[in-house]
């Protein structure tokens, strides 16, 4: 390849290199998921530097992670070694709104303001402990940490502290502790600040701002050091950022914005898209160019994309993606009797992508709140597939889950001495370590039980204690944050509790305890290569091979606290960033039941109806209200909404620790009768089918085909309690092959 400017625009499409040649002015580029921005806006740098329309050192291109800036940065470098030499692209910035401000901030403090710059907070949360002491307020932790958040947004959008109650009334917003005492306690936070000579990171953007503005020689020497602006994901710039931004660019208008509308799921903490929908009516002449063709996934992905989000963006300036790689599989929807059932599927289905070649770091499971990974950081356990929790600490790592466990722990103690010796049955412990339960949804109460069995089970009432006096309320707390989190941890621990004692009836308190010691050590596994399991959030701006969107109900996505319009249209903006994170394969489900047995209250989300059968998908929702239904098997559990058996369901599970074990497959004739005889019994029985034993369990015992009740125990899931009750039945079938 030659070098120069020509060679610029080389292997560029259309489009992009309608970006590349739009050097001067202002630039607005609408770039849709997947269709190349970042290589755009690179080749545009690059080309005016090598046509001499802008020496690189007077390039600022600002960013919002760190991870963006650094990718900008070396594809500069790369065009600067392999096509562009002795340009010095190397010279060009790329940076973080916030690194950019706090350079400058530092600089120009001394000469503007006089004497040391202040000391930038790493958290606000300290400082509003002592402004809530001075208030003679005693808030928890999570609450300060959500009241931080929400100083947070009313900083990035100019909200004082005297105004602030109007201006949470007026965005519908739910402050942790009332509109009226967190303005009182924001005015302290920023008195404290103020005395202690500290800014937090909103901070530094208004007082950069303010020097450049208050003094102009501080302008002259920015405006001279910087001339030619790029911002990327200019659909989450909030009010102060582009307070920052038009303080930078002054009258001068080389700016090139780039942004996409449907990705806007920010607004909650104050970014608003207007900047990128309004940016042809701020510049009139502007330049505005739509990247639309879409290299990162297939046309099905793609094609649900669109069908998701239409051109609905804010503002309607989005406009349907254009698939340009080859076909691959289409969508598969799945519906699932519970959300222990959907976990244990998904894991089945990672499990079987891997086997037959998918990498496991190519594989994400995203979900709407970090709350909902418990149950699949446990389905993966069981499964055998390793997993890393991105964004979020696991399940089991979690502060108030480790205060949680460790205080059952002491709870059994105190009720294994009262008992004395020999007083608790010895139960089988861990039996049902293949059998999570997930987090309820919101607005769910605590553990009233999966069954009757459950809701009357002496150590439940030991749990409910514990998770009480840690803040499991029956009603969660309103708004978003932390203190919602928080709770959701606790309903997500009562909800395995309520499950583990209706899979294990004779089950002690000791007994729970030493099954959640086990399920946390497990879950400090290293893991290096696993499939990513994260939030829908934390997944903006990564890719994998395959996705999974699991909990797709009404009050997980779109949340319950999403009541106006403007919130439901984000929620289904969030959506469809999941989806798009998909190259190959997006595989959405969702259950009817928080946990085996429950009340079967979950509905689809009403986004699916968006994405009911069209050209390209027919027959997908065939199936709809069958798959997941029947718990004596996997008959349709296993199957997709096609009615197809789902890959993967050869591999009945592994033991608890996450060990391989033999394979076994449905269509072997003792796993077969296995689970006829399980069926029968849970129909005598009065209980669901799992409580006997798992698939997982069954499928062990037609791979290993146990002769004596030493080889039958061995098998994982077999406890004394199941061998004593069931063993002589179970032996029977192996003999008769």
């Amino acid at each position: 390849m030659t070098a120069g400017p020509d060679a610029v625009l080389e292997a560029l499409d259309p489009e992009q290199r309608e970006v590349a040649l739009a050097v001067k002015g202002p630039v607005c580029v609408l770039a849709g998921a997947g269709t190349g921005k970042t290589r755009a806006v690179a080749h545009r740098i690059a080309y005016a530097a090598a046509t001499g329309v802008v020496d690189p050192g007077r390039v600022l291109a600002v960013t919002f992670t760190t991870r963006a800036a650094g990718e900008l940065r070396a594809r500069l470098r790369q065009l600067g070694t392999s096509l562009v030499p002795g340009a010095g692209l190397e010279r060009a910035q790329a940076r973080t709104f916030h690194a950019a401000a706090l350079r400058q901030l530092a600089h120009f403090w001394p000469a503007t303001v006089g004497g040391p710059p202040p000391r930038v907070l790493d958290s606000k949360v300290p400082l509003l402990a002592e402004a809530a002491r001075r208030l003679r307020i005693r808030p928890g932790l999570p609450e300060l940490r959500d009241a931080a958040a929400e100083i947070e947004w009313a900083k990035v959008t100019q909200v004082r502290p005297d105004d602030y109650p109007q201006a949470c009334s007026q965005s519908f917003r739910t402050p942790p502790l009332g509109a009226e005492l967190l303005a009182r306690l924001y005015a302290a936070y920023e008195e404290l600040c103020r005395e202690r000579h500290v800014v937090d990171f909103e901070a530094v953007l208004e007082l950069t701002a303010a020097i450049l503005a208050e003094h102009p020689a501080a302008a002259v020497a920015v405006r001279d050091r910087y001339s030619y602006f790029v911002v990327d994901e200019y659909q989450d710039v909030n009010p102060l950022q582009k307070l920052l931004l038009d303080t930078w660019a002054g009258d001068r208008d080389d700016v090139c914005v780039v942004g996409d509308p449907r990705q806007t799921i920010y607004s909650f903490a104050g970014a608003t898209p207007s900047y990128l929908t309004g940016f042809a009516a701020e510049y009139p002449d502007a330049t505005v160019i739509r990247l639309v063709r879409n290299y990162r996934s297939t046309p099905q992905v793609v094609g649900l994309a669109n069908r998701l989000c239409g051109a609905a963006g804010p503002g309607g300036a989005a406009a349907d993606l254009v698939a340009q790689r080859a076909a691959g599989p289409g969508p598969e929807l799945a519906e699932y009797a519970d959300e222990q059932e959907e976990a244990a599927a998904v894991a089945r289905r990672a499990a079987a992508l891997i086997r037959a070649g998918t990498p496991a770091r190519e594989i994400a499971i995203l979900v709407r709140v970090n709350a909902q990974t418990a149950p699949f950081e446990q389905a993966l356990t069981d499964a055998g597939v390793p997993f890393l929790v991105k964004g979020a600490e696991r399940f089991f790592d979690r502060p108030v889950v480790r205060q949680a466990v460790g205080l059952l722990r002491v709870a059994a103690r105190s009720a294994a001495a009262e008992d004395g010796p020999g007083g608790a049955p010895d139960t089988g412990a861990g039996e049902a370590a293949g059998s999570p339960v997930a987090p309820g949804e919101p607005g769910a109460t605590g553990a009233t039980g999966a069954t009757g069995v459950t809701a009357s089970h002496p150590a439940m009432a030991q749990v409910r204690a514990v998770l009480t006096g840690l803040g499991l309320t029956r009603e969660p707390p309103s708004g978003r944050g932390e203190a919602r989190e928080r709770w959701e941890s606790l309903e997500a621990l009562s909800q395995l509790a309520a499950g583990f004692f209706a899979a294990s009836p004779a089950a002690t308190l000791a007994d729970l305890s030493a099954e959640l010691a086990l399920r946390g050590s497990m879950g400090h596994a290293p893991a290096l290569d696993g499939v990513t399991l994260a939030s829908l959030h934390a997944a903006k701006g990564l890719e994998w091979d395959v996705v999974f969107l699991p909990g797709l109900t009404d009050g997980r996505l779109p949340i319950v606290y999403a009541q106006t319009e403007e919130a439901l249209a984000e929620e289904q903006r969030l959506l469809y960033v999941g989806v798009t994170r998909a190259r190959s394969l997006v595989c959405l489900s969702w259950s009817l039941a928080r946990s085996p047995g429950g009340r079967k209250t979950g509905k689809p989300s009403r986004f699916i109806a968006q994405i009911r059968p069209r050209p390209g998908l027919a027959g997908l929702a065939g199936r709809a209200g069958r798959a997941g239904r029947d718990r004596g098997g996997q008959g349709r559990a296993g199957r997709d909404r096609a009615g197809r058996d789902r890959p993967g369901r050869d591999r009945p599970g592994q033991g608890r620790a996450g060990r391989q074990g033999p394979r076994s497959s449905d269509g072997d004739p003792l796993f077969l009768r296995l689970r006829e005889w399980r069926r029968a019994a849970a129909a005598e029985q009065g209980v669901p089918a799992y409580v006997i034993f798992s698939d997982a369990t069954l499928g062990q015992i037609a791979a290993r085909r146990p002769a004596s009740s030493g080889e039958l125990a061995a098998i994982p899931g077999v406890g004394p309690v199941k061998l004593d009750r069931y063993g002589a039945a179970v032996l029977a079938l192996c003999a008769a092959g």
